[in-house]
């Protein structure tokens, strides 16, 4: 009857006891874990909000009555939404070059220039906001190609284990070989719970990073239509002369 609770016993007491290679091991991939598991939560709850953030913002964008004018006050806003940081980049363009390059009051002789640098502008704030947002993938990537290797690597220490104590003991008896290639499997199992995981998570989130370089795209093409046509660019330009 209590044969059972003595086995489990005495494992985990050789488990505790393990050869210090495969002890470091495990504590390397229970790290790995922790980490893996922070950047999901981190990471999802990241691109949870961002991705509410936007939809909200498109919602008003649309409904508005007046875009450009939606597009100037959001703009003066320090919004957290990657969209909003888009429309920005967007209107600081506008200004730029028009205090820069053009008479404010002749901007409207010079869309095809503004077109293009608008263009400059929101493809590098894209790609600054897809660059953010993947901040953190490559470490999952790292963790789910490496994590069952490292596992792997205690295995073969744990059988290394396992064959010097039947060597010590002159005895191949299971009680002799039972512990140490225990926890060879232990480290074995350990590099696949860590990497499983961290894989999933990684190509879930570039699916995600998918969709959110596409809602950033296709936001960029309307806001470069409204950005660069005359009548933006004369409203901009009055809202300066305030």
């Amino acid at each position: 009857m209590n044969s059972t609770p003595q086995t489990t016993t005495s494992f985990m007491d050789h488990l505790g006891s393990a050869d210090p290679m495969v002890s470091g091991v495990l504590y390397l991939l229970l790290i790995l874990s922790l980490l893996t598991w922070f950047l999901i939560i981190y990471k999802g709850s990241e691109l949870w909000r961002a991705r509410r953030a936007n939809d909200e913002y498109a919602k008003q964008f649309w409904e508005s009555a007046d875009a450009v004018q939606f597009l100037k006050k959001s703009a003066a806003s320090h919004s957290a939404c990657p969209l909003a940081r888009l429309t920005k980049t967007g209107v600081e363009a506008v200004e730029h070059y028009q205090s820069h390059y053009t008479d404010p009051s002749d901007a409207a002789k010079h869309i095809n220039n503004i077109t293009d640098t608008l263009t400059r502008a929101l493809r590098q704030a894209i790609q600054d906001q897809i660059t953010h947002f993947e901040a953190g993938l490559g470490i999952l990537a790292t963790i789910g190609n490496t994590a069952p290797f490292v596992g792997l690597f205690g295995t073969v220490i744990g059988i290394m284990s396992a064959l010097e104590g039947i060597a010590g003991s002159g005895s191949a008896d299971l009680n002799v070989v039972a512990g140490p290639i225990g926890e060879a499997l232990v480290a074995t199992a350990a590099g696949i719970a860590c990497a499983v995981p961290a894989v999933v998570a990684y190509n879930s989130f570039l699916r995600r990073m998918k969709v959110f370089s596409n809602t950033l795209d296709s936001f960029a093409y309307d806001l470069l239509s409204h950005l660069a046509s005359e009548r933006a660019v004369r409203a901009l330009a009055t809202e300066e002369k305030k």
